[in-house]
């Protein structure tokens, strides 16, 4: 085949015609009606460099997306799946951080807030070293990335070996790693904080209520909503989450982006847990380049330890976020209400749950921890190195009331489906997105839980098609919330049905899997791969 093509490849089935996006010389892939389309969203948000989330919605480059979204197009264009990546390392800054949103400079500046002339990365990020060639935003998302270049690697490992694509990216990778895990250890403990709600990825949880309440939010007349043109506004963050959004982000820039000094500062589980895994990945990579990856396996595990030993909540039964400004002791229990009212149900929503004040007494969060149930504290279940009790717990936390799933819920809410601030249609205060449920369904199966993460693929694969690959969904009836045609919910929906119909089950348990009598974690899942010696000091 033509491997430095970046056409996608939709492979049909032997007795179905030639597809048109078909390259040959790939492995068969079956022709399916959810590949191919999925393969079309994704050729559709395709910008010649990178893929686009949305075309209307989200029209740049964003960090996390193009990771989960490299994943999915392994199976169709790796080379796509390699530039995609490229593309977003070549944004850079120069102390390492990789910046969460790199702006196409041919999208004019009123499609989406806020745009480069606010973040004024050239300027603003000038001591933080960002780049002068491209305009960037100048906080971050989730590390997902070196994750994603594995799996990208293993998907042609003759064209990433022909291409040079790890040893291109490597030294960013790492660059991007230490950035995390010096300049945002702002709790001194080894966990990485966010400083901005965007930074975690899931932009209005509830967990974020309390920690945004002392912030002083930024006048309304001070900015221009873009996304209430393409989403119902009552599907979207409040105009005063959006005023502490903005507030947050000025001041973060005014301080030349400098980390430590902010009002907002979070250990979240979900951000910790994908550095972790992508440590562990980092350190396949090093292997594959001949060198020595234990260092990054050891960090790994260190890192693991660290984060049972600071957000784990038992009383819980998930991980909790942890304030880092907030000195009360006991956590907190701030349930702001939205500028437009409060909270509601909707009657199209299915059930109407008991709420939290029902019942039992609940539980106390230990010290400076949230007491909020977000989805993010059920994303370490995707480590190896979790001691069984607690995978265990994660694994009843997710299925019981809280969450509901394979019982009241078809996919995995964001947020406590008995919190007060659940709302089933707003975007991550209860809603189920598509790259959470994907990474639960990789931490069922390492995890052992097979039938339970075959029913959580069957419902991303069934509800990715049927709602035309949206943003999100109503976790009780799977109605389509957001913008259609969604970047990484076509990607992940293609990855595991290019699992379950090649048989090849080489998920984050699978393929990065260690050698055969070689077993670390103590569930016995055997996730990540050891047999390097040496490592990477930093």
């Amino acid at each position: 085949m033509d491997r430095s093509s970046t056409q996608l490849t939709v492979r049909p089935a032997e007795s179905a015609k030639p597809s048109p996006y078909e390259t040959a010389g790939d492995p068969p892939v079956s022709g399916t009606s959810l590949h191919l389309r999925a393969a079309q969203v994704l050729d559709a948000n395709w910008t010649g460099g990178s893929t686009v989330p949305s075309r209307s919605l989200y029209p740049h480059q964003w960090s996390w997306d193009s990771a989960f979204i490299a994943i999915g197009l392994r199976h169709v264009s790796p080379l796509r799946a390699q530039t995609e990546l490229e593309t977003l390392l070549a944004a850079q800054w120069a102390d390492g951080r990789v910046p969460h949103i790199v702006f196409n400079p041919s999208v004019p500046l009123d499609a989406y807030f806020p745009s480069p002339d606010f973040w004024r990365s050239s300027t603003a990020g000038r001591r933080a070293g960002a780049p002068r060639t491209v305009q960037t935003s100048g906080i971050v998302q989730p590390p997902v990335h070196a994750l994603a270049a594995w799996l990208v690697h293993l998907a042609d490992p003759g064209l990433s070996h022909a291409r040079g694509f790890l040893a291109r990216v490597y030294p960013r990778l790492a660059a991007w790693h230490r950035y995390l895990l010096h300049r945002r250890d702002l709790g001194g403990a080894g966990l990485v904080s966010v400083v901005h709600p965007w930074e975690q990825g899931m932009d209005n949880s509830p967990c974020w209520d309390a920690p945004l309440a002392r912030i002083n939010p930024a006048p309304a007349r001070s900015f221009r909503r873009a996304d209430l043109a393409h989403g119902a506004p009552e599907d979207r963050p409040t105009d005063l989450d959006y005023g502490r959004y903005v507030r947050l982000a000025a001041d973060y820039r005014d301080a030349g982006y400098a980390d430590g000094g902010g009002e907002f500062a979070v250990e979240d589980p979900a951000f910790n847990a994908l550095l972790i895994a992508s440590e562990h990945a980092l350190a396949r990579i090093a292997q594959e380049l001949g060198a020595a990856g234990t260092a990054r396996h050891t960090r790994a595990e260190r890192l693991t330890q660290v984060l049972v030993e600071r957000l784990w909540d038992p009383s819980y039964g998930m991980f909790l976020c942890r304030d880092l400004r907030d000195a009360a002791p006991g956590g907190r229990q701030i349930h702001e209400r939205a500028a437009s009212g409060p909270d509601r149900e909707r009657g199209s929503s299915g059930p109407v749950p008991e709420r939290s004040t029902a019942g039992p007494t609940p539980a106390q969060a230990g010290p400076g921890l949230i007491p909020e149930r977000g989805v993010s504290g059920l994303v370490p279940l995707i480590l190896p190195e979790l001691p069984r009790e607690i995978a265990a717990a994660l694994v009843r936390t997710l299925s019981g009331p809280h969450f509901g799933l394979g019982g009241r819920t078809r996919l995995v809410p964001s947020y406590d489906l008995l919190g007060e601030a659940f709302d089933p249609h707003r975007y991550w205060r209860g809603p189920a997105w598509f790259n959470t449920s994907w990474l639960l369904e990789r931490g069922l199966r390492a995890h052992g839980e097979r039938e339970r993460a075959d029913a959580l693929r069957a419902a991303v694969l069934q509800l990715a098609e049927a709602t035309g690959f949206a943003e999100y969904v109503d976790p009780y009836t799977g109605e389509a919330c957001g913008a259609t045609g969604f970047g990484w919910t076509a990607a992940l929906a293609l990855d595991l049905h290019h699992e379950l119909h090649q048989g090849l089950h080489k998920g984050l348990h699978k393929e990065l899997s260690k050698p055969p009598g070689h077993t670390v974690s103590r569930t016995g899942g055997g996730t990540f791969d050891r047999s390097d010696e040496g490592g990477h000091r930093r």
